[in-house]
């Protein structure tokens, strides 16, 4: 099968480790297209006005207006967007925006958290003027640009992480800690999944009990840890089925199973297809 690419920063035109434009010129001509592939920065799809399909994680979202597109480091997206569409792309590296020392990255994490946001005319229009805003810095370079670009993306996530179905509901302090370790465990996930696959590996890290743990996850997505473990390591095997052109035994290797045949079993008993039919069907 053809090879899907990984685009790193250094193939883009990216400068400092961030880029924003408008999307009209590059619909001006024709629909734009994206073919399916995974970078290693973030990609933030803001559409004012427009019609396509964009799939995430081989998850299915339509392009609408005032929608926003939020994909990480990591995952695998095809992008379609419609002639005519108008709006802005941005993307960024995670040491743009929030080294691993800076406590921003907890709003990023949030902010991320969601693949779309489908947002109300209001709220758009807000995040809109942040996003001219940033295009003006960006493009005018004065001095300090990058720290008041940075300021804006504080904004803009807020702004995204505030999007509930009911924003001025008080939320009980247990919710709150839930919510927020499942936001961790989820981070984690991305970060461990090939060297640690036990519920009691990520409930030592995010320093509660295996026992805790099991309970906010069946919570909150009526899942057990041990089965948003396994549903990772099926998604980063998809991933790296369709983004490399790896041999079976190699992606087993990438996941951390010595055994490439067990890996094709549990791959098989999750999606009912080997790792090979997987890949010939997608």
């Amino acid at each position: 099968m053809p090879h899907i690419p990984v685009r790193k920063i250094k193939d883009s035109f990216f400068e400092l480790g961030f880029s924003i434009r408008t999307i009209e010129p590059l619909v001006a001509d024709g629909d734009l297209i994206h073919d399916l592939h995974r970078h290693d920065f973030y990609f933030m799809l803001c559409v004012r006005n427009g019609k396509g399909v964009h799939e995430i994680d081989f998850t299915h979202y339509e392009v609408n207006d005032y929608t926003v597109f939020f994909v990480r480091p990591g995952q695998v997206h095809y992008l379609r967007l419609e002639q005519g569409s108008t709006g802005f792309m941005v993307q960024f590296t995670p040491d743009f925006y929030a080294p691993r020392e800076n406590p921003a990255s907890l709003v990023l994490r949030k902010a991320s958290n969601k693949n779309l946001c489908q947002l109300s005319t209001e709220r758009f229009d807000k995040i809109f003027t942040h996003l001219h805003s940033i295009l003006q810095e960006f493009t005018q370079r004065q001095y300090h640009y990058k720290e008041v670009i940075i300021a804006y993306l504080d904004i803009l996530f807020i702004e995204l992480v505030r999007q509930s179905p009911t924003p001025n509901k008080i939320v009980k302090a247990a919710t709150v800690f839930n919510q927020e370790r499942f936001e961790e465990l989820q981070y984690l996930l991305e970060h461990h999944i090939t060297t640690k696959k036990q519920v009691h590996h990520y409930a030592e890290m995010l320093c509660i009990t295996s026992y805790q743990l099991n309970a906010i996850t069946k919570e909150l997505v009526q899942k057990t840890c041990s089965e948003l473990i396994n549903d990772h390591i099926i998604l980063e095997a998809k991933r790296l089925l369709l983004a490399t052109s790896n041999q079976v035994n190699q992606i087993a290797n990438m996941l951390g199973y010595d055994d490439p045949s067990y890996f094709i079993r549990f791959f098989k008993k999750h999606t009912g297809f080997s790792p090979d039919a997987f890949r010939k069907h997608s």
